[in-house]
């Protein structure tokens, strides 16, 4: 009986993980299901990159095992013309106090994405 419950926690977490990058990546590539915030530096850069960078995230697409261990699309830094750039995705609670009880669960769960210069982080 041990191998079947160890079985189903396998899954378990695979799907957990499964969850968590589907509704990371629906924010990151279509805005929908969180918040997007740039930091100020972003956001004092001319609009047509701010554009292109926000492009750039939504594109984003070379995860691996050294940017994303977890396998949940959470964060990564990138380069967009010759500016370096990072972005991260953090779960919150639904009044933005703390982490989410439950990142597979939209119904608890703020997603806050942001995108900065390495310098602001």
């Amino acid at each position: 009986m041990t191998c079947s419950t160890e079985r189903v926690d396998v899954a378990s977490a695979a799907d957990r993980t499964t969850r968590i990058r589907t509704l990371n990546d629906q924010l990151r590539q279509t805005g929908v299901g969180g918040r997007m915030v740039m930091t100020a530096g972003v956001a004092a850069l001319p609009a047509n990159e701010i554009a292109a960078i926000l492009l750039a995230v939504a594109n984003f697409d070379a995860f691996d095992k050294d940017n994303d261990p977890w396998g949940e699309h959470d964060c990564a830094l990138l380069h967009v013309g010759d500016r370096q750039l990072f972005w991260k995705i953090d779960c919150y609670d639904r009044n933005l106090a703390n982490l989410s009880p439950d990142p597979t669960d939209p119904a608890v769960t703020i997603r806050v994405m942001t995108v900065m210069l390495p310098e602001e982080y």
